[in-house]
């Protein structure tokens, strides 16, 4: 089983498939060559970019993110001002030090390339790695793929075949699920929630308390996303102009706190969601939730919802969200894909609103088979929902996709638990409904900016 931790990781925006996952591999391949004891031979770095990748890496950061992974900077500690000012030093140099210690001649545009018109079989984040030494001759050529959430993997862990439903990382967990239909049964069988039981799965691979302090920094890192935004103001880069809303909003708000319930409760969770994602538009620290596009949703409903009478987090109730929700995110993860490349955005808004869904229907109270029936009901009614992200930016339709997934996951569980009936469709049956779609969808509204509104919206 993977981890929930693996789920929600703390990272810089604008996308875990576009800048997360290519920063790790540069430094995977970075790391390579030192412990091949090889990295003083090199002399140029050559990177292209494929598909998806070179599609939209500019205005994704991949880049960017290629050159400070290359530089020895990780995603889970880099700091997006230290980043920027790094960037700025090479360019002016022409020079980088891979690792942050072997320095060699470095100029993005020639050692870069964006070779959107390789098509990779695996996936179409692909990403080619060679080292040359002086002469010319190849030091270490490496091929990773980037598949979604800050997940990257090589050729040979793609093409191992999975066991069953199951991805395997060598390790034994009590409750082994690879449905939803055997962790409902588990569930039923133990008595547990299904909080409880990941939770005495995540034990098999670290001490409890490392888990839950594992979850509560998550949780802080969600809340501090939405505090940055709610105070940044001005335009956001890239050239469309998009300007910051959220602040705006949060100002109205808290002005007038109690005016509507039901409009409040609307304008809470839009305000939340778009903080969280203009932040992550502007490079900001997102957690991937369980992508950066999708990355609002679940901190909305998470701090509209999870916190005290007088406005304090709730830390259990977190826990119990973010295990849930974790959870779901698990499924998708093993039967289908959270990558826009592979599935649009119904594997990344799809599947946040479906994970946010079901952790709100377990802080409410619902029993596993509601939660499941929640997770199925915010799936069901993004089903097909494209990834066209209008000038390569994760800003248009990003920013309100996540606002408007936000609500429709507190609407999924609410229905969810006012219904004690068995559902028409499971969540086992709605997911392999997303990955047949996804298959299926034309790659001009998987990421690529070739088709949707990328190629209908020139300016904004």
């Amino acid at each position: 089983m993977l981890s929930v931790l693996d789920i929600f990781r703390i990272g810089i925006g604008p996308s875990s498939s576009h800048t997360v996952g290519p920063m790790r591999i540069a430094r995977r391949f970075v790391a390579a060559l030192a412990r091949a004891g090889r990295l003083a031979q090199v002399a140029r770095v050559r990177v292209e970019l494929q598909g998806s990748l070179a599609l939209t890496g500019v205005g994704h950061g991949t880049v960017d993110a290629t050159i400070l992974g290359l530089a020895g900077y990780a995603p889970e500690t880099a700091n997006p001002d230290e980043c920027a000012a790094a960037l700025a030093g090479i360019a002016a140099a022409g020079r980088i030090a891979l690792g942050g210690k072997h320095a060699i001649a470095f100029e993005p545009a020639r050692d870069i390339d964006l070779a959107g018109h390789i098509l990779p079989d695996l996936h179409p984040n692909g990403m080619t790695l060679t080292a040359f030494d002086a002469e010319g001759g190849i030091v270490l050529e490496r091929t990773y793929y980037s598949t979604g959430g800050g997940f990257v993997a090589s050729a040979a862990q793609l093409q191992r075949k999975p066991k069953g439903d199951r991805i395997s990382t060598g390790k034994s967990v009590p409750h082994d699920f690879g449905s939803a239909e055997e962790l409902l049964t588990m569930c039923a069988a133990t008595g547990h929630s299904i909080a409880e039981l990941v939770l005495a799965n995540e034990d098999a691979s670290r001490a409890r308390e490392k888990t839950l302090a594992g979850l509560d920094l998550i949780a802080a890192a969600m809340d501090a996303c939405i505090d940055r935004g709610l105070h940044q103001r001005g335009i956001l880069p890239g050239g469309l102009k998009v300007r910051r809303r959220a602040p705006e909003l949060w100002e109205k708000l808290s002005a007038n706190p109690q005016s509507n319930e039901r409009e409040q409760l609307f304008d809470w969770l839009n305000c939340y969601a778009m903080a969280v994602n203009e932040e992550n538009a502007a490079g900001g620290r997102v957690v991937t939730a369980p992508t950066n596009g999708a990355a609002g949703i679940i901190p909305a409903v998470i701090r509209f919802y999870c916190q005290t009478a007088d406005g304090q987090a709730c830390l259990e109730s977190r826990r119990t969200f973010l295990l849930t929700a974790g959870a779901i995110g698990l499924l998708y993860k093993q039967r289908a894909s959270i990558s826009g490349a592979e599935m649009g955005c119904q594997g990344e808004v799809g599947v946040a609103c479906s994970m946010a869904a079901g952790g709100l229907a377990a802080l409410w109270g619902g029993s596993p088979t509601q939660i499941a029936s929640a997770a199925e009901i915010g799936m069901e009614h993004n089903l097909g929902l494209t990834c066209d992200p209008v000038g390569g930016l994760v800003q248009v339709p990003c920013i309100e996709r996540n606002a408007i997934g936000a609500v429709k996951a507190v609407n999924a569980a609410r229905l969810a638990l006012h219904r004690d009936e068995a559902t028409c469709v499971s969540l086992d049956q709605v997911i392999e409904t997303m990955r047949q779609t996804g298959l299926d969808m034309s790659s001009k509204y998987k990421e690529t900016s070739q088709g949707g509104l990328a190629v209908n919206v020139v300016e904004c």
